[in-house]
Formats: structure tokens, sequence, C-alpha cells
């Protein structure tokens, strides 16, 4: 008899693990039960309050601010191998730390690869994550990783605009090749701005390569943190003289004064997932939820299917 699948979360996005456990059916309806037990001192340890020897355990955890959410799901890991689960997977919806993914200078760590390395030293033994600041941090793992793609869900989206003269547009270099598949998709042309920091969530300057006149613009990027970025991006492009300009990013961080630069941005709208919880507080935030897709990847591993279909949609519209 094939294992049975049993879905748990902690306390990091515990709405979109509910969507996720009734999205995936057959007859699983309900998160599992877990408990975060916590003591005086902050101290906290979770406790599975059902029996899931040999089962395939998922366990739906970002490791988004605070911190407390990475050590959540390592100690939920351990105690799901030390109750004899079958099959332990990181369900991790938005990889923190992931922009700490090499040294871009002196005495600094890779946080991303000493993520992957507590993962898989706590018991995991897949992990299931959407839009990697950088793809290659799959190889920091040494246990399968199955990395989902938020185009298969901001496509259809963008179809149902139908804009005239759509041109997609990289608020940076480093997304460039994500922006280019989904321009290929829809056969559309790309613009690129180019920016330069002088630290961290500071801009010093950026300028656009491309031609954006009297277009439409949809600008796409994994993270929006301070919104920064994307404002003065969508700022420039419509200065260059972009009809209209509007965003889709994957996880919305939304740290600092980001409510702030969205609402006085030029940005028609920005459409987010749902990797993150988040409190809407501009009309121009659209919040779309990533549950199918999980869903579809937890039942499609559970029963030994590909998951190809869900990665990218580098293929061109058929017309």
């Amino acid at each position: 008899m094939q294992p049975s699948v049993k879905i748990f979360t902690g306390n990091s996005n515990p709405a979109l693990a509910e969507k996720i456990a009734k999205r995936y059916g057959n007859g699983l309806n309900a998160l599992g039960k877990l408990k975060i037990q916590k003591f005086s001192d902050g101290e906290f340890q979770p406790v599975f309050l059902e029996s899931i020897r040999g089962d395939y355990v998922f366990l739906v955890q970002g490791t988004n601010a605070p911190s407390d959410n990475l050590m959540e799901l390592l100690l939920m890991i351990d105690a799901a191998k030390r109750a004899s689960a079958g099959y332990i997977t990181a369900v991790i919806p938005y990889f923190g730390f992931a922009r700490q993914d090499r040294k871009d200078k002196p005495r600094v760590a890779i946080g991303s690869k000493l993520v992957a390395n507590l993962l898989t030293s706590a018991g995991a033994n897949r992990v299931i994550t959407m839009d990697l600041h950088a793809p290659q941090i799959q190889g920091f793992f040494d246990i399968p990783v199955d990395h989902l793609d938020s185009s298969a869900i901001f496509i259809p989206y963008i179809e149902q605009l139908k804009l005239e003269n759509l041109t997609f547009a990289s608020p940076d270099v480093g997304s460039t090749n994500r922006v280019r598949e989904v321009a290929s998709y829809f056969n559309a042309e790309m613009v690129i701005c180019d920016k330069h920091r002088k630290r961290a969530n500071e801009i010093a300057s950026m300028v656009v390569i491309g031609e954006v006149k009297d277009r439409d613009i949809v600008l796409i990027d994994d993270i929006c943190d301070t919104a920064g970025t994307l404002s003065k991006a969508a700022n420039l492009l419509k200065e260059k003289g972009a009809r209209s300009v509007r965003a889709f990013c994957t996880h919305p961080v939304f740290s600092g004064k980001a409510y702030e630069n969205i609402e006085n941005s030029v940005l028609e709208e920005i459409v987010v997932c749902d990797t993150i919880p988040i409190r809407p507080e501009s009309s121009k935030i659209k919040v779309v939820s990533v549950a199918d897709l999980f869903a579809v990847a937890i039942r499609n591993m559970h029963e030994n299917k590909s998951i190809t279909n869900l990665f990218v949609h580098s293929q061109r519209r058929q017309d």
C-alpha cells in the first residue's frame, strides 16, 4: 500500500498551507495536527499530534523573516525524522537568505549554502520551492530540489490584460534570463533597466537599455523588498515615453518604505504571489495564489509523476 500524504505547517504562512491542503484533495481537506509549543523565554518546540510513521510528510514553511521561521522548519524536519516519517519534503514557498548566494565582497557568509546544509543535515529528503533568487542555488543541495516557476501563474494574468503593445522589462541585469523566457512565450520585445547601487537597498543610478516609447511595459522580478528598484524603474520607463507600466513580483517581502514607494510610483498595479503573507495596504497591490501549483507538485511527487510542466513556460505561444 502506498504511504499516505500528510501536510503540516509552522507559523510562517498558515493561510497558504491551508489552501494547499484543500487544493490537494483526495480526501485530505485539512492540515495535519502540529503544535508549536513555546516556553516563557521564547524557545519553541514543534510537536506532531498524530502518527506520521511511514508517511510522506510535507512541511509547508517559508524561511522569510523573522529567522524563527527557519528554525521552526529545521525543528519540524528533525521531529518528523525522529517520528519515523517515511519521506520528508520541505515545501518552502519563499527561500530566505537566497540573496546571499556568493561572496560579492570580502569576509561575508554564503547564507543560502548554509541554509541548504542545515536543511539536509536536519533530515529533509527533498525540497520544493519557487523562484529562487539565483537558480544555481539548487546546486547547493545534495538532495533533489523541485524549482517551481511563477510564470505558470503570471502568464494567464498577463494574457487576460490584452495589452496592445506589450513589452517586457527587467528591473536589473540579474533578472534578464527570467524576463527573456516570459517575453519569448509572448514573442514580445524586452528592455533592461541597468542599475548601480551605492549600498544594499539604495540605488545610485539607473539607465534603460532598449526602446519603450508608446509601449505597455510589464516589469518582472522575483523579489520586491523595499520596492525602490521597481518604483525607480517604473518612473524612468514612464519618463522615456512608456504608455503604461505594471510589475509582477513573486515574493512580496515589502520591508521599509515598500508600501509608500508603491503607492507613490507610476505603476498601474503590482501583482504578487502569496508566498509571503502580506496586508495589501495599497489599491495597486494584487495578490494571486500559488496554492494550486504547489498542490499539483505535491500530488505528482507522491505519485512519482513528472512536474516538468510546472517549471518554466519557455515555449512560444501559438497565436
